[in-house]
């Protein structure tokens, strides 16, 4: 039974961009806080789960300020993260990369087998790869768990839930490129996705 939230699948089937998806895959999984708290690990925490210079221990935050942090943090994971990703990829998978970035931080994002095996073209063992991050602090927790399997679900939303049929195989290595495209085709409408 899937566990993503009816605005998130929404959103997907509007083609919404990464972001947005992002936006209302994050906010029920942190939920809000404004009032800094030590999270499980002992981080200072508020809002929707910001860390960092922002947060100041004792102050009260508004959900003005907690809908920009938000929202900032997501473009800056955005930007750091996107430049390592060879694969073009849809909004659902990179929402749920940028999900999943928000949580465990562009570090171990970068050092992840899910990053490595993203870039080899293995999508699906990339997003299988999300539902080993379920540990904090050395324990396993359940909050990790379901958020982990949500992630996973909207990361395989291209690959899984659509009529994925390969149209066109284009090998342009004989060409003097390394491109593979394909189309996915869902509802009546077409995208394409290239892969180096």
């Amino acid at each position: 039974m899937s566990k993503v939230n009816n605005i998130t699948r929404s959103l997907i089937a509007a083609g919404a961009g990464a972001i947005a998806i992002a936006v209302s895959m994050i906010k029920p999984l942190e939920g809000i806080e404004y009032i800094p708290y030590r999270d499980v690990v002992g981080v200072l925490t508020v809002c929707y789960g910001t860390t960092g210079p922002d947060v100041i221990e004792g102050k009260v935050y508004t959900k003005e300020e907690c809908e920009y942090f938000l929202h900032r943090d997501l473009k800056k994971i955005e930007r750091q993260i996107l430049p390592m990703i060879k694969p073009a990829l849809p909004e659902p998978t990179k929402a749920a990369l940028y999900s999943f970035t928000y949580n465990v931080g562009v570090g171990a994002f970068s050092r992840s087998t899910l990053l490595n095996k993203l870039n080899s073209g293995d999508m699906t063992g990339a997003c299988g790869e999300l539902k080993r991050w379920v540990y904090a602090g050395g324990q396993k927790w359940k909050g990790l768990m379901t958020r982990r399997d949500i992630e996973e679900e909207v990361c395989s939303f291209a690959f899984k839930s659509v009529d994925l049929r390969m149209k066109r195989y284009i090998d342009l290595k004989d060409k003097g490129a390394d491109v593979y495209a394909y189309e996915v085709y869902s509802a009546g409408s077409a995208s394409s996705f290239a892969y180096r």
